[in-house]
Parts: C-alpha cells; structure tokens; sequence
C-alpha cells in the first residue's frame, strides 16, 4: 500500500500592488465620508444655537411677563455709549436676563448697585454660561447680543431697535409686529456679556458677515443701499468709540437671528441691505418680505 503525505498547502501573501491598492480604497472611502461627519457635525452645532438664541428670546420675553416691560439693553444715566471706555453704569440685558434661562446662581451674585466694571461684576461677566456658547466658535466667550438700531449709530436712548440706551420698551411698542422685527442674533466673541456696549448690542446696519473675517470698525460702516461690503471703509479715530458694528457668526454663508416672536432664521450673508436694516427698525411701517 502505497502511502501519500500531503504537504501544507502554501499560502499566498498580499503583494505591494494589491496592498497599495487597499490603501487606495480606504483613503477613497475616508475622503467622501468625511465632509459628510463634518457636515453633520456643524448641523449639530447649527442647532444647538438655534435653541440657545430661542432660549434667550424666551428669557426676554419672560422678564417682560415679570416686569411688564423688556429689559433694556443698557443703562446709563447719559449716552452716547462709548465703547472704547469702561465708564458709567452700562449693565447689560443679559445681566438682567439671567434668572429667566437657569442663570439664577450667577444672577443673584452680581451687585446691581455698582456698575458693569467693578468687582464682583467685572469677574462674573467673564464667567462662561452655556446658554451663551455658539459650539461652532470653538473658543471661550459669548455668541449673541441684541438689535439697538437700524443703521450704524451710536448706542443712545433714541435708537430705533428693541433694546438700546435705558430703552425698556413694552412689546406693544413695537408697531412693526414682533414676527417681522430681529431682537437677537451672533455677534463677535467679546470678553464680557455684562457690558451694555457694542460687546453685547449691535446693528442691521451692515449685513452679516463671517466672523473670521470680521473687522470691527470697517465692517459697521452703512454704505448707500443700507448694507455694508466692509471693504475700504475709513473710521474718524475721533469717532471709533462710538462705531457699534453689525452681526456676525462662526456659520459659513449666514447666521442665526431671533425675531420678537421667538423664531429664529438664517440670514444669508447675501442679504439685501435695505432689507436687513428694516429688520432692526421696531416701527417704520415698512413691509418685509421673505428672507
């Protein structure tokens, strides 16, 4: 009897070719994936402004059921505000928000008998609230801030927006209707959400711009259609500390606004000019279309 021995059978490796190859597919498959996660990603960081600017709506809102009037967005015994100085008393409308979206804690700590730049004021609005955190700046600081006027101008108690200068206006004043009139949106980082400045109130008179490219002073000035391009534009040094400046975000292509009606939209960068400074006008009968 004739006995066969069977030798292991010999196994084939991958080659380089076929290695590369797989490489290839995977790096393929990485790259169309990808953009998709971040997409999906900024959608999730999309949303959770959304809410936080729908919180603070309702907060303001709130405070008006409670006291029967809208904070107002500073308070100062004169204006203009100026924004390159830290006088006067200039509590902001967030200080005076907070117990209306779960900032009770921090609320009672601030001393409203001392202005926004003394201790411990000055301390607590550096303190960093959730409410106020765009997940899509990626850096500490506030997000948002309220409308003052409709074009660029100083911050004083004859703006034509909701909140400015001792404002404390009842809903009934704004004639426009609250689901055509913004009350907030992104404004650029700032250091302190307690200051009644430009930190924390801005314009629709120059339209939205990316933040990353945002430059304070030229990107305020109002051009002939009521917008702004921000390019070339020349500040009086005299004057640049009462330049307020317009609303930008961290989002490409636009930004997120509140309307009195506790909405909120994204606003094209591309808005048309006029359009967006009626948007911050409270009562100038003027029609709004869609945007």
């Amino acid at each position: 009897m004739t006995i066969q021995t069977l030798s292991p059978r010999r196994r084939r490796g991958f080659t380089l070719i076929e290695l590369l190859v797989v490489i290839a597919i995977i790096a393929v498959l990485i790259a169309l994936l990808l953009p998709a996660v971040q997409q999906a990603r900024e959608t999730a960081r999309r949303m959770q402004c959304r809410n936080n600017l729908m919180q603070l709506t309702m907060a303001v809102h709130n405070y008006h059921a409670a006291h029967g009037v809208l904070p107002a967005g500073t308070v100062d015994h004169q204006g203009p505000i100026r924004n390159d100085l830290e006088t006067g008393y200039r509590i902001s409308w967030i200080a005076r928000s907070l117990p209306y979206f779960d900032e009770g804690v921090v609320y009672r700590r601030i001393d409203f008998a001392k202005s926004a730049f003394e201790e411990p004021n000055r301390s607590l609005g550096q303190h960093s609230l959730r409410t106020l955190y765009c997940p899509s700046r990626g850096t500490p600081g506030f997000a948002y801030g309220a409308c003052h006027h409709d074009v660029e101008a100083p911050i004083d108690d004859d703006n034509h927006g909701v909140f400015f200068l001792n404002s404390w206006l009842e809903l009934s004043d704004i004639r426009d209707g609250l689901a055509n009139t913004l009350f907030l949106g992104e404004v650029p980082s700032g250091p302190t959400w307690i200051d009644g400045s430009n930190r924390t109130l801005r314009n629709t008179g120059a339209t939205v711009v990316f933040e990353s490219t945002y430059a304070p002073y030229a990107a305020a000035l109002q051009s002939p259609s009521g917008g702004a391009d921000g390019e070339g534009a020349d500040v009086d040094p005299a004057q640049a500390g009462l330049v307020c400046g317009g609303f930008a975000s961290s989002h490409s292509l636009g930004s997120h606004f509140a309307m009195g009606d506790g909405s909120v939209r994204f606003v094209s960068t591309n808005i048309d000019g006029d359009l967006f400074r009626k948007l911050g006008h409270r009562d100038d009968g003027e029609l709004v279309g869609d945007f």
